[in-house]
């Protein structure tokens, strides 16, 4: 019986990947849930069994036959360190992403790299996923000549004292007007309550910010186009849960807008949701607790012959993280 643990279970992400895990057909599956500090002692309910949060044993994790890190870089780092060829690891942060030797996959774009690790296989940035699940569709029929992405990225994407601050911020500026004095680190350079902020981690010397040249660098690896042409901008908004992205996509070869609706209404984990008139398109409140990756307001560009405009979003703790980490356990313990 395969034997999986998932560190960081009481996490945001965390608890989602245990939840994505209950919906897979794994026979006899033997789940183990670890963590840290306030989560310890905490419960998660997986296939009618009540698990126990318990400390992270590094021991512990050697005699498993998979783990799924849900931790943040420099503790997935350490982890890494001291398990790697013990058991096959699927590590959700940035630490390895660019590496080499490490596979970056998604697997409804590149499964076939999950069956090339070497122990370590590392999940991408949530909001590469969602994108890169949306172009591999136009890519394969059409080609892909360049990309510029707008993201408007939910507050969960930092985590749960983020969610906390926008309430705060925002029950303070409905009840005052203003935004008052925090007593609470702040876990952005500005208020976000009300607000957009266009930044999201440092900014570069060329003037993108990492989450920028992330985006960038991942597409790149996933879609095996080293030298695609693709700039991005990252854009911070007072949503609680759901990333949207504007894609402006030009292909190699003319696509047809009806035929493009066709051909991603058939991608997989794709939903056209392509109705302007009724106002049926993609919105975070659609895409919350979902799987899937929700593709709207798809119409030409008016500035380039085979441009396309796409309005793309998704959960970003499940489809960006959770459910992402699962189809890769779920495949490669199959095997």
């Amino acid at each position: 019986m395969p034997r999986l643990a998932v560190v960081g279970a009481g996490g945001l992400v965390g608890r989602r990947v245990v939840e994505s895990l209950s919906k897979k057909d794994i026979p006899g599956l033997e789940l183990t849930v670890t963590g840290q500090g306030k989560s310890l002692g905490t419960t998660l309910e997986f296939l009618g069994k009540t698990l126990w949060i318990e400390k992270t044993s590094r021991e512990k994790l050697k005699t498993m036959d998979a783990v799924v890190l849900c931790t943040p870089a420099a503790a997935s780092r350490e982890i890494v360190a001291e398990l790697r060829g013990r058991s096959l690891i699927i590590d959700t942060s940035s630490a390895f992403r660019m590496e080499e030797d490490v596979p970056l996959v998604v697997p409804e774009v590149n499964l076939e790299a999950a069956a090339d690790h070497k122990g370590l296989i590392a999940g991408p940035n949530c909001s590469t996923i969602q994108l890169v699940i949306a172009l591999n569709p136009l890519l394969q029929r059409y080609g892909l000549d360049r990309v510029h992405v707008a993201t408007y990225q939910a507050v969960s994407g930092v985590g749960y004292q983020a969610m906390v601050q926008l309430e705060e911020e925002s029950f303070q500026r409905l009840s005052s007007g203003c935004h008052s004095h925090r007593d609470y680190e702040s876990q952005f350079p500005h208020p976000i309550g009300f607000n957009l902020i266009p930044q999201i981690d440092s900014f570069t010397a060329g003037g993108y910010t990492k989450e920028e040249m992330k985006m960038v660098n991942e597409t790149r690896k996933i879609l095996g186009l080293p030298d695609l042409r693709i700039s991005c901008t990252c854009v911070r908004v007072p949503v609680f849960i759901g990333h949207s992205e504007e894609c402006l996509v030009e292909t190699k070869e003319k696509a047809e807008v009806d035929e493009v609706r066709a051909l991603l209404r058939k991608s997989p984990a794709i939903t056209v949701l392509d109705e302007p008139q009724g106002g049926v398109y993609p919105m975070p409140i659609v895409a919350e607790n979902t799987d899937d990756v929700y593709v709207g307001r798809i119409r030409r560009d008016l500035g380039s012959e085979n441009g396309l405009l796409l309005w793309v979003v998704a959960d970003n703790l499940l489809r960006g993280a959770a459910t992402n980490a699962c189809n890769i356990v779920s495949f490669l313990l199959k095997r």
